[in-house]
């Protein structure tokens, strides 16, 4: 059974964000209609415009933005981390209807990796062991099939790899870079979360320039628990 990569993928976005946040922003202090609006939107740059509107902390605006993200490689401990954020959409590979008779990829954590070549065949023994309780119950439960699967799968691992579809605004995304970009934050939804704040700087560099954990935007909100590397942050996260 191989070990799983994670990937992240930009699966589809709202057409021109920044334009439709612009947009959506402009409607709020202007008696103009849409069409005059649109028209407006179109022939000037919205960059300086749309800085203030995020610097002011209007932020309901950049909710009208959505951003979907395909995402493999991760765990199932990662899933239990990530739905925690309630203002998102998320669509999960299921271990009920997808059977894992013929092995799993599995996540090992880097900690255990840096324990050597034997600590990490050790943890591929152990994934293989699951792999053959697994089939095991499958067999006492009448075979491969949904109803089967789904009491077998209780004794996989959260080592175990899953497949995320998910979904959220411009506005979630600032708060959920803020939490998971930051150090502190586990290591496996950090790197997914850099990862996507890279796609997305790509879609929309304005509304996301300042995006990172909390040091980037302004002083460190973790305190006494601070890193200390905040000037280091900043350079990584303006550079990505």
């Amino acid at each position: 059974m191989p070990e799983a990569k994670l990937q992240v993928t930009l699966l589809s976005h709202t057409p021109d964000p920044e334009k439709t946040c612009a947009l959506a922003a402009r409607t709020c202090y202007s008696a103009l209609g849409y069409e005059e609006l649109r028209a407006l939107v179109e022939e000037k740059d919205q960059a300086a415009f749309l800085r203030r509107i995020v610097a002011s902390g209007h932020l309901s605006v950049l909710e009208h933005a959505s951003f979907t993200f395909g995402i493999s490689g991760v765990s199932r401990a990662l899933l239990a981390q990530v739905t925690r954020h309630r203002i998102a959409s998320f669509s999960v590979q299921s271990q009920r209807y997808v059977s894992l008779d013929k092995g799993f990829c599995y996540i090992v954590p880097p900690r255990i990796k840096a324990l050597g070549e034997e600590a990490e065949k050790e943890f591929a023994r152990q994934m293989e062991e699951m792999q053959r309780w697994y089939v095991e119950w499958q067999e006492k439960l009448g075979g491969s099939g949904e109803g089967s699967n789904e009491d077998a799968r209780f004794v996989l691992p959260n080592a175990c790899e899953t497949h995320i579809t998910m979904t959220m605004n411009a506005r979630e995304l600032l708060h959920f870079f803020s939490l998971r970009c930051c150090s502190r934050a586990q290591w496996e939804i950090r790197g997914m979360a850099v990862e996507m704040l890279r796609l997305c700087k790509q879609i929309a560099p304005v509304i996301f320039e300042n995006a990172g954990p909390g040091c980037v935007g302004g002083p460190c909100p973790e305190g006494a628990k601070s890193c200390g590397k905040a000037a280091e942050m900043r350079k990584m996260f303006k550079a990505l």
